[in-house]
């Protein structure tokens, strides 16, 4: 303990440095985990913060059973996979395509252009979707006007998987090209020119020298991105979907399921049951896939 104070006395403008950090932290991360009790019980108003009744796992029973938490597990890890793929090799090949570029000018702009959309707020992405594809939004007026019938996108599940993840890689495209651009500009320029020498089209140079060396920054932000697979974007589910049933079947996640039962439900044992799962499961996930990973090539695991 001694040596704990003198620590403390020696570097304390380091300490002061990230008492911040560590207030945030303990302040929205650690004090709101006494909340987990909460999926044990049987919450009511009346009996105040701790006094509803105790049921043990019956709230996640329920969950299980009634095959609720399936189709949401099912939604949510299926969307985010399709998010994790999609948006990290477009995200790659943008950023190759953009740094084999040779307009300096023209560069600039289109990094500029692609980055635009990832300042864009959710609520101007919904209401956005909602005017290309309502009953009186552009594409069904496209279609009248050339004497097709309606289609009614709000009553049908299938077309609404291809237009969320499409509209989540359109929105984040150009922050992870950024990314994946920054990588490549710190890859040394005697490579490439080694290669030329010897013949290499950019073909070959791209295939044998960019992308082995993105390979590390890769798998790192699949891997960041693998940690919250059973966090759904909210913001992206809710205000596109917003709280139309006849659409739950194929766009509900466990984030949505939540906001519903915690808001709107006011079923806060379940909501909070639900919300434990998805840390529990993304907590495993995380943690298995890193040590396979580590198994692997024990140099691109996070720990």
């Amino acid at each position: 303990m001694k040596g704990l104070f003198q620590e403390l006395a020696r570097n304390r403008i380091l300490f002061l440095m990230i008492a911040p950090a560590l207030l945030f932290f303990i302040v929205f991360a650690y004090v709101p985990m006494v909340g987990v009790y909460y999926a044990f019980t049987r919450f009511s108003f009346d009996g105040g913060l701790f006094g509803g009744e105790f049921i043990g796992f019956k709230n996640f029973e329920f969950l299980f059973n009634s095959g609720v938490l399936w189709n949401l597990t099912k939604n949510t890890v299926l969307y985010n996979i399709a998010f994790i793929i999609i948006s990290n090799v477009l995200q790659l090949a943008c950023a190759i395509f953009l740094s084999e570029l040779p307009g300096k000018w023209f560069k600039k702009s289109t990094q500029s252009i692609m980055f635009l959309p990832f300042f864009v707020s959710f609520v101007l992405v919904g209401a956005f979707v909602f005017n290309l594809f309502s009953n009186a939004g552009v594409i069904n007026t496209m279609l009248t006007s050339l004497g097709l019938q309606n289609y009614d996108f709000y009553l049908h599940t299938a077309p609404w998987k291809y237009i969320i993840v499409f509209f989540h890689v359109w929105k984040g495209l150009g922050y992870g090209t950024v990314i994946y651009l920054a990588a490549i500009m710190s890859i040394s320029d005697e490579y490439h020119e080694a290669a030329k020498i010897d013949g290499a089209n950019i073909f070959k140079r791209v295939r044998h020298i960019t992308l082995p060396l993105l390979v590390p920054t890769f798998v790192l932000l699949i891997l960041l991105s693998l940690g919250g697979i059973l966090k759904g974007q909210f913001d992206l589910f809710y205000q596109i979907i917003g709280n139309n049933g006849m659409l739950y079947n194929s766009t509900d996640i466990i984030d949505t399921y939540v906001y519903r039962s915690l808001a709107v439900n006011f079923d806060i044992g379940m909501g909070t049951a639900a919300g434990l799962y998805q840390s529990l499961f993304g907590f495993v996930l995380i943690i298995l896939v890193n040590y396979i990973i580590r198994k692997v090539q024990k140099d691109y695991a996070l720990f």
